[in-house]
């Protein structure tokens, strides 16, 4: 009988012991798979924010807003930089920390630069921070490039997308050129416009009207013609593409991807050789229609000489 009762007090011992164990099984593997989730979940907030690859230490914006004169809000260096916590850049102007990109939003509004009818939210280079009059010919050479995508633009209507001009190369006179030819202020017309047109990049340059024109008659803006311009056969859309703009003495060289080219290298490149110029980039609004916007990112932007 003892032994008996021995067995059953053995048998019930046991079987507790066998569900403490499991419990405590249990309980560990719930530890450890909450550890592994937690771990995950950390991993993918890290993987979410990206910053773009751009330094805006030789760069200025001009914005789709007026300032208390009506011109166009510009920001210069070192402001720029801190263009993200800017209440007035906040909507032209921010970082899309999920793309990784600046985006720069542009609509028609009565900001409006001189000599012009359309907005823009749009980066111009300085060589000198904070200096206009420090720039550069094409016999000093110069490039740019950038890695860039459309992320949205309205229709007209028509139903075709409103384009953007997303890169430029702008003439400028110097002050001795201005004061010769008797101007104002000290624009030049672009020798470069290229333009996110209809899911394409479509590219215009400048061709002189008289090539027998003299020095001074060069330096007016009515000397130079608009050329028919240019269409990469690539559709790029709405995806992430990249444009190149090589500038060298007497020629000027756009490239798509890498694997498109257009070379300009002619006597009207080289009849420029006499203005200074600067890059620009962003998004320069080609549209007055109500309600129309368009927004562009830029992933990467550089430029050297």
């Amino acid at each position: 009988m003892k032994s008996y009762r021995y067995e059953i007090i053995l048998g019930i011992f046991i079987v507790f012991l066998s569900l403490n164990a499991t419990c405590q099984e249990k309980t560990n593997s719930v530890k450890v798979s909450e550890l592994k989730v937690g771990k995950k979940r950390k991993k993918k907030r890290k993987k979410k924010v990206k910053l773009p690859k751009i330094d805006l230490s030789h760069w200025k914006v001009t914005l789709p807003v007026a300032n208390k004169e009506g011109k166009p809000v510009e920001i210069n260096p070192p402001e720029i930089l801190d263009f993200a916590n800017n209440e007035i850049a906040k909507p032209y102007m921010y970082i899309d920390s999920t793309k990784g990109a600046i985006v720069f939003h542009a609509m028609p509004t009565n900001s409006k630069t001189r000599n012009t009818k359309y907005t823009r939210s749009e980066l111009r280079e300085q060589m000198v921070p904070g200096e206009n009059n420090v720039n550069w010919t094409f016999a000093q050479g110069a490039y740019m490039k950038g890695k860039l995508a459309m992320d949205a633009t309205t229709r007209d209507a028509e139903g075709k997308y409103h384009r953007t001009i997303i890169m430029q190369i702008h003439g400028r006179l110097t002050n001795e050129q201005r004061d010769l030819i008797g101007e104002d202020d000290n624009n030049a017309p672009p020798i470069l416009k290229i333009y996110w047109d209809k899911g394409k990049i479509r590219v215009k340059t400048k061709i002189l009207k008289n090539l027998n024109a003299s020095y001074e008659e060069m330096l007016h803006e009515k000397a130079w013609d608009n050329d028919e311009g240019f269409n990469f056969e690539q559709k790029v859309g709405f995806r992430k593409f990249t444009l190149e703009v090589k500038v060298t003495e007497g020629k000027m060289v756009i490239i798509l991807n890498k694997n498109e080219f257009k070379v300009y290298e002619n006597i009207h490149m080289r009849k420029w050789g006499i203005f200074e110029n600067y890059f620009k980039a962003g998004n320069y609004f080609q549209s007055r229609d109500k309600g129309a916007s368009s927004k562009v990112r830029f992933y990467e932007l550089e430029v050297s000489h």
